[in-house]
């Protein structure tokens, strides 16, 4: 068109978006309605279109406000980016909400949608979508998921809709128009848009959300479109945020960024109005004063071990070069790797200064103990005494340790076998290494095909170590010279432990394809697949005695099987509704079964399924409980509050608690070859726990066994006895014999720690 000019009047000095006016003959005076001239609002400019004041003078023209707003191109055309009257401003970012509704009306399940914003009572805008579904559609609540996440695919966070109102149809003016004022009008008297959008509006949410992640992370800040997992988050530190803030921990998995989170969380209105936190009572109820608590301050460590990481908790990236992609192999020592440190004085004795055991013995995490032969005892057979006043401390220092190349999440498994201490254990570098475990040599490594991050196990005649990886195998190699045997193939990374059947000739191990497996290493053949609901990180459990094997997944779901013939069943199924990372326990003579849910609960099952106590601990809780013959009828927990506590068996009462100041991911470990006595005859012998905090803190504390006599009550006294900090985090759990401690760390080393007074 020949006569016009159009120019763009922005609301700052930048000319190139604004909203669109125009002057010339593509314009009238006004609109013909109802026999009457509506004139449009128009603006006064000077010729010279750069200069935007209104203004007579300057030989000003009239030209008129089309409502449009557009984005001028270099080359001279115009992007329109929505009307004025429905284009709005959220922290400071302009949305179009027609460019909203073209999306919704694109969805197969919609016929009509229409797009407003309101304000809560905190001043936030938010966004409502009313939508018109066709006829025969789902469920209104399928479809509103589906809709919001195609949204949260194609926009940024802000301008995804708030709550989602489903119409028959949308209401319209008397000129066939979305009728916008009656939906802002009615949005005030339809319930449960009201009851998504909650008590909490979206800015506080999106607060205490990222405040939550800042802190299981240990940052001191992250954006709203930050992705959890991208940005270090793992399976436990998503189950500390859902815990912090009450929710379901599947949603941090489906919503992982704040922003996504904050829309889900508002929409459902999932969280709950009641969250425990450290300082809740527990369920179970002990008089005050019979509880024995303790805490160690900051200020009262010689060693401060309060320092915070300032990077993330994240694992070793998954890259494979073109190596790693062949079969896996052994590989030539390198002896640069291990790092053997100055000559100290130990406690001279059983088992490492003494002769050979006339039995091989397998020590694993959470004190088990297996014979050669597959049977697990109850503590080993020898103890050596040490003379230490309860006055007095130790302290500890490093032995050996052995580069792994990566991060060492893995729990170590250490094997007497005849006159030789072999200790096995995998990291993120993909490699399985042998190690003697009094020198730190190491005798053989295996490069594998994924990462490590699960402990290994012995099989019953202890000619082969099994351990799980990341690319779903399961091998089995050779003792003596890492050789692989046998793989098992599963459909899903194999972080669980796995566990021995000697009985049967079994291996036990879960995936995180759900499955729980029965390999039977002598046949290289599969004999049992078990559906447990969810993946399988923990270690299944077997009670000898009543011939039966539990397992429990992330689902929550605790699974009995009868193992005394084949084929096996079913037994029950124990729903908890709360993911179980840890291992599973059974306790001696009771037979139940010890549960540690992500939640903080402690749970024991009898063996027919049934709870007989329960207990919540002041955090959540990732590994499994630890039982040891050297503190009888105790059941000692970890928590990520920083708290152990010990549970008497039976009924699950509360003995004592101590905490350290950092969280613990790691299970404890009961020293059972080492017992401390005092100069005093009437004091019984002492004890020692080892306990790792997940910023790189060693704890060992002596517990005393005083039982008390008559009517008096068992009283139990807890003091720290040493202490270490390593340089990266851990959350491999320990294992302890005779005053020397192995763990993995994420500095890439493995340690030997020797313990020392």
């Amino acid at each position: 068109m020949g006569a016009q000019s159009t120019v763009l009047i922005g609301e700052t000095g930048n000319s190139n978006v604004g909203e669109i006016c125009v002057r010339g003959v593509c314009v009238s005076t006004g609109y013909l309605f109802e026999n009457a001239i509506i004139p449009l609002n128009n603006a006064k400019l000077h010729q010279n279109s750069i200069c935007k004041c209104s203004m007579v003078e300057c030989g000003g023209q009239i030209y008129f406000r089309t409502g449009d707003f557009a984005h001028l191109l270099s080359s001279g055309d115009l992007v329109f980016l929505g009307r004025k009257d429905r284009t709005i401003k959220v922290n400071g970012q302009r949305i179009a909400l027609e460019e909203l509704e073209d999306t919704l009306r694109g969805h197969n399940d919609v016929v009509d949608a229409s797009v407003i914003s309101q304000k809560d009572q905190g001043d936030n805008e938010f966004i409502v979508a009313f939508i018109s579904l066709k006829e025969k559609v789902k469920s209104a609540e399928i479809v509103k998921t589906s809709i919001r996440n195609s949204m949260i695919n194609k926009f940024p966070s802000v301008m995804v809709p708030s709550s989602y109102v489903f119409l028959e149809s949308l209401p319209m003016s008397a000129s066939g128009k979305v009728d916008y004022a009656q939906l802002t009008d009615s949005i005030f008297s339809i319930s449960h848009v009201k009851d998504e959008i909650g008590d909490i509006g979206a800015s506080n949410l999106m607060q205490i959300i990222k405040k939550a992640i800042c802190d299981a992370l240990m940052v001191e800040d992250v954006s709203d479109d930050d992705d959890f997992f991208m940005i270090g988050g793992n399976s436990i530190t998503a189950a500390h945020v859902s815990h912090n803030l009450g929710i379901d921990m599947r949603l941090l998995y489906t919503f992982s960024t704040p922003a996504k989170l904050v829309i889900s969380l508002l929409e459902k209105n999932v969280l709950n109005n009641t969250k425990f936190g450290v300082n809740d009572i527990p369920e179970s109820t002990i008089e005050p004063d019979k509880v024995n608590r303790f805490s160690f301050p900051e200020s009262e460590t010689p060693d401060p071990l309060g320092s915070k990481l300032q990077g993330h908790l994240s694992l070793m990236p998954h890259e494979r070069n073109d190596d790693q992609a062949d079969q896996s192999k052994r590989l030539k020592v390198d002896l640069n790797k291990y790092y053997v440190l100055e000559p100290i004085d130990l406690f001279c004795g059983y088992p490492w200064n003494s002769a050979p055991m006339c039995d091989s013995f397998s020590f694993s995490r959470c004190n088990k103990v297996m014979l050669e032969g597959g049977q697990v005892v109850n503590g080993t057979w020898q103890a050596q005494l040490v003379e230490v006043s309860r006055t007095r401390t130790g302290y500890m220092q490093e032995l050996w340790k052995v580069n792994m190349e990566a991060c060492v999440d893995a729990s170590p498994l250490v094997v007497f076998n005849d006159s030789d201490i072999y200790l096995f254990i995998g990291s993120h570098s993909y490699k399985f290494l042998c190690i003697n475990a009094k020198s730190g040599f190491i005798q053989w490594e295996t490069k594998l095909q994924g990462r490590v991050e699960g402990s290994a196990a012995i099989v019953a005649d202890f000619s082969q170590v099994v351990v799980g990886c990341y690319d779903g195998n399961i091998y089995f190699l050779e003792l003596l010279n890492g050789n692989i045997c046998w793989t098992f193939h599963t459909s899903g990374e194999v972080k669980c432990q796995p566990i021995v059947h000697a009985h049967r000739g079994l291996i036990w191990c879960g995936s995180h394809d759900h499955n729980l497996y029965a390999l039977d290493y002598r046949n290289k053949c599969c004999v049992y697949t078990l559906p447990c609901g969810g993946s399988i990180f923990g270690s299944p459990a077997i009670d000898e005695t009543h011939g039966a094997l539990y397992a429990a997944s992330t689902s929550g779901r605790v699974t009995a099987i009868s193992i005394k013939e084949m084929p096996f069943c079913t037994l029950w199924l124990h729903e908890l509704e709360v993911p179980v990372f840890g291992s599973l326990s059974v306790s001696s003579p009771h037979g139940y079964v010890i549960c540690c849910l992500v939640d903080g609960h402690v749970v024991a099952l009898d063996s027919s399924g049934c709870i007989v106590w329960k207990w919540k601990t002041g955090g959540p809780i990732f590994a499994g409980a630890c039982i040891s013959s050297a503190l009888p009828s105790q059941v000692l927990i970890c928590s990520r509050n920083g708290s152990v506590y010990s549970f008497e068996m039976e009924k699950g009462e509360l003995l004592w608690e101590v905490n350290v100041g950092d969280p613990i991911t790691a299970s404890a470990y009961v020293d059972e070859n080492l017992q401390l006595v005092s100069n005093d005859p009437s004091i019984s012998v002492d004890r020692l726990v080892c306990v790792c905090t997940s910023s790189g803190g060693i704890f060992l504390f002596r517990i005393n066994l005083d039982e008390g006599t008559g009517d008096h009550r068992k009283k139990y006294v807890v003091q720290k006895f040493a202490t270490l900090k390593l340089e990266g985090d851990v959350f491999s759990s320990p294992v302890i014999i005779g005053g020397r401690i192995f763990v993995g760390c994420r500095d890439d080393y493995l340690h030997c720690i020797a313990v020392e007074t």
